[in-house]
């Protein structure tokens, strides 16, 4: 890698003029040679929307970060929380990476390190910078290393602050990378010597230079001879896209793996039809050192050297893995996270059954499993306290995972496991760990032995990384869910009053977004002389709404009792809204009954006209006369008024989810609501309730909670 000095600079360009040199390119090489690290780019933030596009990138070819070519700044990725932040990010390697940011670990499962900055003044936010070390770097940055990068990435803002004002200011740049041998370089020029050259010729092993792009810049006799293609038809060319049996994204992903952790890698491949290769890579900046021998037998190759064999590649699991992660944006509750594994990962990694565990109150919860031919055995670890020695709870209490490639390992080292078989023969034990703490663990189980290389563990960590991010909200939106679902049968009448010459029937239907909660609310007051009925929708869909919809139903059973009239019932409660100073409005209708007189007294505050059916079967809107909503003004006055409700009479009070709806207009919804009454207003009014829901078509849309009550005048005498 070339040092390029980030001192002054050049003198700003005159207007009118652009800069002489590659503004960006520049202080990333600086910046990366400062710290001694090898690979980086440089994000500039777009001013007509919030993405960061990456402009420049070095060390590395820019393949390597092409999912993260343009980034939105909510994006959960180190450059965006660098931007949004204004902090340094630091990820020490492999492991923290598939903890925290398991997107990038999943498409890159190396041993590598990585620091990203926000670039700006305090005015101004230019973008952002990332540089990366291989796995050998420390734990922790330095203070030189720290106070290098920072220093850097300021004197950057600087510059792209005095470049803003110019015609043309600072955009996409030529990457930089080492420059590379391409095409029929000699072997003198690239050894230096001819006797060096010799020298090579004459090893009984094969040696290649392989660039940054994985193209061939030299290759020797012996290696041509084990490849199988002349020497001049390899030069310049990528080796797994000129020798058709390396054509693997397994032997890629070695050459890759070796770049990005500057570690040396080996694997073994297969050379038609019959003669094992093994091949040892030996990274550097500028490029790979590759050694190309005849291996003596596949079982006698060195532990850890990766080896081609059936089934689907890494790189065919992780775009498969990308699509779990779409998926898993969509899981709402627990139940679909446990499903999405199941029908996602699971086939994706060969695994034959899994199961999710969580914890609550110090002991071990199964959240979910699938395909366990005895269910019981995975539902009796329900309960076991956590400091029982399982694997399950060591994983989610340590955070570590564990593999345990044959029955005999996983007992070796739990032998209460000889007490629970499952029938199955080997298992992978993830740590979901979200927020920096482990939320759970997933267990994936596996017919038959199987052993866990380095890199399918590294995948299999990341896809625990994402599953614990899905897990932490489906847990967070089940306890809300669970929490509304309380609040709002705490809150609305769990039967309605039996009231003297009138039969009642309601229904409450949650919208379907959000919390699924909200202000509607229903009740009949058995108050003497008169019984009381009321509806109304509090503004909004949120717990505050709830509670206040709460409190507005206890005010108007209060000044219901004691004796208030229908009119000062309802500015009564209309002053307590403003008195509780909530800033929520409230619509309601009040109707005072009296059943033994024939009629009802009603007050309106901005809530939607009740429909009477009368015995007859006619059916009209109500016109009444009202007042404002609840909550605008203390001095608002509500009138009155009286409605004859004879015996057989049905009154349906509602509010406006019933009957606003994108599609249909509000007027044709009412009529809509009145036919059917016509029709069938005169079958039992449990059975008319659930014709008048099932009939709304807001109602199934839901997009709007839905409350309805339904008064029918009886003649009790």
């Amino acid at each position: 890698m070339v040092g390029v000095s980030d001192g002054p600079g050049p003198a700003p360009a005159a207007d009118g003029e652009t800069a002489a040199q590659p503004l960006l390119s520049l202080a990333l090489v600086s910046m990366m040679h400062e710290v001694h690290a090898h690979s980086g780019a440089v994000y500039l933030l777009r001013t007509d929307e919030p993405v960061l596009q990456m402009a420049v990138h070095a060390g590395m070819p820019r393949a390597f970060a092409a999912p993260w070519e343009r980034l939105g700044l909510s994006a959960p990725l180190p450059v965006a929380d660098a931007v949004r932040e204004r902090r340094l990010v630091w990820v020490a390697g492999e492991d923290e990476m598939a903890r925290c940011y398991p997107r990038i670990a999943v498409v890159l499962p190396y041993p590598f390190a990585l620091a990203a900055l926000p670039v700006a003044t305090e005015r101004r936010v230019y973008g952002a910078v990332f540089v990366t070390w291989p796995g050998g770097h420390a734990p922790e940055l330095t203070d030189a290393e720290r106070d290098h990068l920072w220093a850097a990435c300021e004197r950057l803002a600087l510059r792209l602050e005095r470049s803003a004002s110019r015609p043309r200011p600072p955009g996409p740049e030529e990457d930089a990378l080492a420059s590379s041998v391409a095409g029929a370089a000699t072997v003198a020029e690239t050894l230096g010597s001819v006797e060096a050259a010799r020298l090579v010729a004459r090893l009984p092993y094969g040696l290649m230079s392989l660039d940054l792009h994985g193209r061939i810049g030299f290759v020797n006799p012996a290696a041509a001879e084990l490849l199988g293609r002349p020497a001049r038809e390899l030069l310049g060319t990528p080796l797994w896209a000129s020798v058709p049996w390396l054509n693997d994204p397994m032997y890629e992903d070695r050459y890759r793996a070796a770049l990005i952790s500057q570690q040396k890698a080996s694997f073994v491949a297969l050379r038609p039809p019959g003669d094992w290769l093994w091949f040892r890579l030996y990274p550097s900046t500028t490029g790979l050192s590759v050694r190309v021998s005849r291996a003596r037998s596949v079982t006698d190759t060195p532990h850890g050297v990766r080896q081609a064999g059936p089934g689907p590649s890494r790189l065919m699991a992780i775009s498969q893995v990308l699509s779990l992660a779409g998926a898993l944006t969509e899981a709402v509750g627990v139940r679909d996270v446990v499903q999405l594994v199941w029908d996602e990962v699971a086939p994706a990694v060969g695994s034959q059954a899994m199961a999710i565990l969580g914890s609550e109150g110090g002991r071990l919860r199964v959240l979910g499993h699938r395909g366990y031919r005895n269910p019981h055995i995975v539902e009796r670890f329900e309960g076991l306290p956590l400091a029982e020695r399982t694997p399950g709870t060591q994983v989610l209490g340590t955070g570590v995972p564990a593999f345990f490639d044959s029955r005999a390992h996983l007992e070796r080292l739990y032998p209460s496991r000889h007490e629970t078989p499952d029938g199955f023969a080997a298992w992978a034990y993830l740590p979901l760990i979200a927020s920096g703490r482990p939320v759970g663990t997933c267990v994936l189980a596996y017919a038959e032995p199987h052993v866990f290389p380095a890199d399918e563990r590294a995948v299999l960590t990341s896809l625990g990384g994402l599953i614990a991010q899905a897990l932490e909200r489906a847990r967070l939106y089940d306890a809300k869910h669970s929490l509304a679902h309380g609040l709002q049968q705490a809150l609305l009448p769990h039967s309605l009053a039996r009231l003297p010459g009138i039969e009642a029937a309601a229904r409450y239907l949650p919208a379907t977004h959000g919390m699924e909660i909200g202000g509607d609310f229903y009740d009949l007051v058995p108050a003497r002389p008169l019984a009381a009925a009321v509806i109304g929708d509090v503004q909004g869909h949120n717990v505050t709404a709830a509670g206040l919809m709460g409190q507005i139903r206890t005010g108007v059973r209060a000044y219901t009792t004691v004796g208030q009239a229908p009119h000062e019932v309802i500015s009564s409660t209309n002053r307590l809204l403003i008195d509780l100073g909530a800033e929520l409005f409230a619509s309601c209708l009040y109707l005072r009954l009296d059943p033994a007189h024939g009629r009802a007294v009603m007050a309106r505050a901005g809530h939607p006209p009740p429909l009477l059916r009368r015995p007859d079967g006619k059916v009209r809107v109500l016109d009444l006369a009202g007042g404002p909503l609840l909550g605008i003004d203390a001095s608002a006055v509500y009138p009155t008024t009286e409605v004859s409700l004879a015996p057989g009479s049905v009154l349906v009070l509602y509010t406006d989810g019933l009957v606003e709806s994108r599609d249909v207009d509000i007027e044709d919804a009412l009529a809509d609501l009145g036919g059917l009454l016509a029709d069938v207003g005169d079958q039992p009014l449990e059975s008319l309730a659930d014709e008048v829901i099932r009939h709304s078509v807001a109602a199934r849309e839901r997009t709007d909670d839905v409350a309805v009550l339904l008064l029918r005048a009886r003649d009790d005498g």
